[in-house]
């Protein structure tokens, strides 16, 4: 993974970037342009992401007069929000040829560090951004928000104004549905879209990745945190997977190639993201001390086997399935084999005291009848999750034993907030036979906390019949909030995580509301949750980006 390759740099390697020089201190020392001449040029915000221990990917986009040919670009990185120690400075040009987007991989940083930044271009200042990079050897408290499901056009980013007034986190996560690709009043009406039109074409995905670049809310949060993004399908299109998507016709709509490409290419220009050899290999890993590592897994583009039917009927829901006949071929996979490979080998060789892994769909067994393996599993709800592919899931089961346990899933997609134990078998309430009892946790392998969206509907629920449904059926499930919108908050420690569950009031207006829900934790060495508390924030935190 390294520098975009369309990205021509002035700042020849990393050691010159972060090198003390007298046209640093200079550029952190111009007097700002007034805010009007600021915002039109630097129209999208800042944001960062891909931190490590030694570097972090910082971003911004330049727009420029119309005819412009191409754009120079300075960064300036300080140790203070006011710019009075400055650590390095770098250059590079960008060009309609990656939509006028920068991307820096400004390395040479001192790890566990809160980092301020800023843009020069066309005689204006960008916003003053705030990064931090990853923590090195023994590492006692780490705080983590984790989001999914933006969909602008369904209501306002409040969550994310919430997530970017915590200054004391360490890295937000965020676990697909970034964008949604739906047209005006296709799939959410408080907001238009930009296109109009369901996006398809490369110019359409920059347009619309565009639009949300410029939102306040997630403005701030990119001004504020750095962040670690995975994609999911609405990237690109719904229920996408290797050769196509539920959401793409290719006899109105073109090939699924040359769109998933378009969607590729604009996704690498306008997220602060590192591009792979591969675009659709996203898979990567962050090392966070001794204390966490986080898996960041592709569960879409690169290897997925496409999605069975649904064909059983079933009260209130609709169509389930049954794990039986071609859901049971051991060749049908949700990663790809090279993915596979990767996600035991990087699990297994983490010195890390908690491993998590973070990607789109539920992970735990999701059923609308209930039954044993034995007795063939019962109804499934959704074979998009992880349930559509149950041998691939026994083989992720395998790496999770393998690397000593202490797993964490962290899920988004599915537009509400659970926490669940893991389990191969949780109808069966003998753990002696590989079931699970609900009452003691025995026979978890591992836990799930999963998200709800920024913005997405849930599932409507007022009079609790889903709810029952699903905590009848489904006893490792400690906790399902169907209907509310909102963040998870991670707060880790040595001998436990915790999943804080928080919601916002409203995505129909602009507020300041937001209400602790519950929380799970999950002990070190007991891979199944219980009940918590809200956590305490972290002391004197770095100060905010201004």
């Amino acid at each position: 993974m390294g520098r975009p390759a369309d990205l021509e740099t002035r700042a020849p390697n990393r050691r010159e970037f972060f090198r003390r020089s007298s046209g640093a201190a200079l550029l952190a020392a111009a007097p700002l342009l007034p805010a009007q001449a600021q915002g039109a040029v630097f129209q999208h915000g800042v944001a960062s992401g891909d931190p490590l221990s030694d570097r972090v990917m910082l971003w911004t986009r330049v727009t420029p007069p119309a005819g412009t040919s191409s754009v120079t670009v300075d960064l300036v990185v300080a140790s203070d929000p006011g710019f009075t120690q400055v650590v390095g400075s770098g250059r590079v040009r960008t060009s309609a040829a990656r939509d006028f987007t920068v991307k820096f991989d400004a390395g040479g940083l001192a790890p566990g560090r809160s980092w301020y930044y800023r843009f020069s271009a066309l005689g204006a200042a960008s916003p003053v951004g705030r990064t931090r990079t990853l923590p090195t050897g023994a590492t006692s408290h780490l705080r983590i928000a984790v989001a999914s499901c933006s969909n602008h056009a369904a209501g306002l980013f409040n969550a994310y104004r919430r997530i970017a007034e915590r200054a004391d986190l360490d890295l937000v996560l965020h676990l697909g549905d970034y964008l949604y690709e739906y047209g005006s009043n296709q799939y959410g009406s408080l907001r238009p879209t930009e296109p109009v039109s369901e996006i398809i074409t490369l110019t359409d995905y920059r347009t619309r990745h565009a639009q949300y670049k410029r939102d306040a809310d997630l403005q701030e949060l990119h001004r504020q945190h750095a962040m670690v993004p995975v994609w999911d399908d609405h990237e690109t299109a719904n229920d996408a997977w290797r050769g196509g998507a539920q959401n793409h016709d290719p006899a109105t709509e073109g090939t699924w190639s040359a769109r998933r490409n378009a969607a590729l290419k604009a996704y690498y220009e306008w997220m602060p993201v590192r591009e792979p050899a591969d675009p659709k290999q996203a898979q990567r890993s962050f090392r966070l001390g001794d204390l966490a590592e986080f898996t960041m897994l592709e569960g879409r583009l690169s290897g997925r086997s496409q999605q069975l039917p649904a064909t059983v009927p079933i009260p209130v829901l609709g169509a389930g399935f049954k794990a039986s006949g071609r859901f049971l071929d051991p060749t049908r996979t949700l990663l790809g084999t090279t993915q596979e490979a990767w996600l035991g080998t990087t699990l297994q060789a983490s010195p890390a005291r908690w491993k998590f892994i973070g990607q789109g769909v539920m992970f735990a067994q999701l059923k609308a009848v209930g039954r044993p393996n034995a007795e063939g599993g019962g109804v499934f709800v959704n074979p998009d999750q992880w349930d559509g592919y149950p041998p691939c899931r026994d083989r992720v089961f395998d790496m999770i034993d393998a690397a000593g346990g202490n797993a964490v899933v962290l899920t988004g997609d599915i537009h509400s907030a659970w926490a669940n134990d893991l389990s191969r078998d949780p109808n069966n309430p003998d753990p002696a036979s590989g079931g699970y009892d609900r009452a003691t946790g025995a026979g978890s392998r591992a836990v799930e906390f999963v998200t709800t969206s920024i913005t997405s509907p849930g599932l409507p629920d007022p009079d609790g019949l889903l709810a029952g449904i699903v905590f009848a059926q489904n006893p490792h499930v400690r906790h399902a909030d169907l209907d509310r919108r909102g963040y998870l908050l991670l707060d880790i420690q040595p001998a436990r995580v915790v999943g804080e569950f928080w919601v916002v009031d409203t995505v129909a207006a602009p507020s300041h509301v937001q209400t602790f829900v519950t929380a799970f934790e999950v002990r070190d060495g007991t891979n199944h949750l219980a009940p918590s508390a809200m956590t305490t924030p972290k002391a004197n935190p770095p100060a905010p980006a201004p």
